[in-house]
Formats: C-alpha cells, structure tokens, sequence
C-alpha cells in the first residue's frame, strides 16, 4: 500500500441526479460483498440509484464510483495512527458529501473504524434519522462483537437503524439491545458467486498463509517446512499485493528445497485445482471450507500479542468454519502447536487420505445449512425493504 500519511483534500463528484443509496466499503472484500448486494438489488429495482466510496467490483456492479476506498485500506492499530491525519481529513469530506446531498440511506459494509466513527459524525451533525434527520443508516456485515469488543453493540443501537448479519448466531449477539438485526445468509452461498478454488484429487496443496505481511512472515514458512516433509506433494500460494509477495519470496528463499514444489500465483489470476488446504483464518478460508476441501488451519503470532489476544479476544476456535460448527472440523494448528512435523502428519493422515474428501464434505453441508438465507430474506431483500 502507498503511504497516505499525509493530509489531503478531496472533491467527489456529485450524484446524477438523485441518490438513493451511498454504499461505504473500505476494504477488498467489503467491496466484493457489497458489490454482490448492489447487484442483485438492482436487477430487483432497476430504477434505484446507488453511489459508492467502495472499490471497482461497486463500480462494476452500477454503482457510481466516487473515490475508491480499497487503495487506502489498513489493518492494525499502527497503521491507523500513523495514517490519523489522512482518515480523519476523508471521513470528514464524506460526511460533508452525505450532508449537501443527502442520499435516503448510508450502507456501511464492515470496515467498522472507520464506519462506525462515520455515524457518530453524521448523528451528531443532525444527517442520520438517529440524530434527528433524513438520512438512514444501515450496516451489512457486522462487526465481530462475538470475538472482541462485545460492548459496540449499544453504540451500533444508538447510531443505526437496521443491520444484516452474514452469520447465524449473530442476531443473539444484539437480543439486549434496539437495534433490528436481521440474518440474511452467507454470500459465498449466493448463485453469483465463483469460489476462487475447487476440490482435485489430482490438484496442489494450497498454501494460504493471509493478507498481511506480518502475518504470512511467520506463517507460510511454517506451511512451507510441513510441505517440505509431504514429498510427493506440490504446493500454489497466492499472493494479493506485491507486499504479500514479497513475504512470500523471502520465505522461499530461505527453503530452496520446498520452494522447487511451490507455484506463486496472483490472487484472481486462475481457478485453483486443489486437493488440500493449509489455512491461516480468513475469508477464503471459510470458501474452502464451503467446498468441502480437506485441510487445517495454521496461525503464529508474536508471542506477546498472542498472549494480549487470548486475554480479550472471546471465542473457542480460530476458524470461523469451526465456530460456526462448535468443534474443530478444520484441525487447528495455533501458536505452540503450530509444528510443521505436527502438521504434516495431520495433512497425511487425514487430509490426503482416501476418506478424506467424504469427511470434510459432510462438514460443508453442514455449513451450508445453516449459512443459507431464510427464505426472502436474502441481503438485497434486506436492502430494499430498509428503502421502501
């Protein structure tokens, strides 16, 4: 990611004509979903008028495109300060953009940071219908309030009017409070979506080590040494930024033997052919799970904020397909545990077995049960009753 550090002024386009919905997704995948929503909402409501700060999958979608969001992105709590003066200067500017033309609702997609901070301004300023005016404020995708930070659902209540949520067990996490919170299904079980792997008897064992570079530092060269010891295997990772890669390049370099049975590959570039999977939590982690792909999941953090982390963070497992199923379906390889002798003998024995894919297939049907959207109730239904 380029530094952004600096402050900036910004000037957005204004909307042509009116503006029914203004879609605010700060991240890659937050654009995806979101984009998936805005889709199908307007081929329901082809009239409908959507402008997005979000990504170009918004903009491919029909939403008109007024700053995208995804280049400025970060994760961790150094990156955000480091960056103060740039976010605060654009959260400000959209809230003026919300305030001159006052769209009927605000979709904030996950991003929680910067969203959440994003209603506070334009309850305060009197915009959103919480603080006394016309705008509606909805949110998709909730923030992960089951894992840490229980306590945002009371601001949530008083900022929002109606939230959809993408897991089951969410709507309980807001049962003591105001806020109408309504389940509307997982979108990786929607007829749109393309999962970026498939299940091959005959395929490579992926090697999904995450999205920062921090955290694929220490992990993939812990995949890579348990790949080591599985010698009639061959590997692919994926990489989304050149960070990413660069990670991922240094590790190689330090397991030349490994690195021979491994292909590195652009996340996106091709449908991958898989037979197993070694897994860091994640977004695509829960798509491999839904395809029934045999695999565990691998995490190491630095020691101490492992330790800071089990302190506040609330929840039995890592993988979200584990939480979801309340036992450890995907073998979780966490921390100290994290051996890559430990690990192989996993994937051997469990993974690329005979049995194995009739195993991990019966946890994916499990899964999509109870990730499936009730009836009329999927996220674009959600989105233009909240307009209606």
């Amino acid at each position: 990611m380029p530094a952004i550090h600096a402050k900036r002024e910004f000037s957005f386009a204004p909307p042509d004509g009116r503006c029914d919905l203004l879609v605010i997704a700060g991240e890659h995948s937050g654009d995806e979903q979101a984009a998936r929503m805005v889709r199908a909402a307007l081929a329901k409501n082809p009239d409908l008028k959507v402008c997005a700060f979000g990504g170009e999958k918004l903009a491919e979608a029909g939403a008109k495109l007024l700053l995208d969001m995804t280049e400025f992105s970060v994760v961790g709590l150094f990156e955000v300060l480091k960056n103060y003066g740039f976010f605060k200067s654009l959260l400000g500017a959209v809230a003026d953009w919300i305030y001159l033309h006052k769209p009927r609702a605000v979709c904030f997609v996950d991003y929680p940071g910067f969203n959440l901070h994003l209603a506070k301004t334009l309850k305060a300023r009197g915009v959103s219908v919480k603080g006394g005016g016309s705008v509606k404020l909805l949110y998709y995708i909730s923030p992960q309030i089951w894992a840490w930070k229980a306590g945002r659902r009371f601001k949530m209540a008083r900022l929002l009017d109606a939230l959809a949520v993408i897991f089951p067990f969410e709507p309980k996490c807001y049962a003591d409070t105001t806020l109408p919170t309504t389940f509307v299904g997982h979108p990786f079980l929607s007829d749109s979506y393309e999962p970026p792997a498939h299940y091959d008897p005959d395929g490579e064992i992926l090697l999904l080590a995450g999205s920062r570079s921090i955290a694929v530092s220490r992990i993939f060269p812990i995949m890579l040494a348990a790949l080591e010891t599985l010698p009639n295997e061959r590997g692919v990772v994926v990489y989304p930024t050149a960070e990413i890669k660069a990670a991922i390049d240094l590790a190689l370099a330090k397991n030349p033997a490994a690195a021979r049975r491994v292909r590195v590959v652009p996340n996106g570039s091709e449908k991958l052919a898989i037979k197993a999977a070694m897994m860091s939590s994640g977004t695509m982690s829960l798509s491999c799970s839904l395809g029934g792909i045999p695999g565990a999941i691998v995490y190491k953090a630095n020691p101490f904020t492992y330790v800071l982390g089990r302190a506040v963070v609330n929840i039995k497992y890592l993988s979200i397909a584990n939480i979801i199923l309340d036992r450890p379906a995907w073998r979780e390889f966490i921390q100290f545990d994290a051996s890559p002798k430990k690990i192989a003998r996993y994937m051997r024995e469990n993974c690329l077995c005979a049995n194995a894919r009739e195993t991990f297939l019966g946890y994916a049907d499990e899964l999509k049960q109870m990730l499936r959207a009730p009836s009329q109730c999927a996220a674009e239904d959600w989105l233009l009753e909240k307009l209606s």
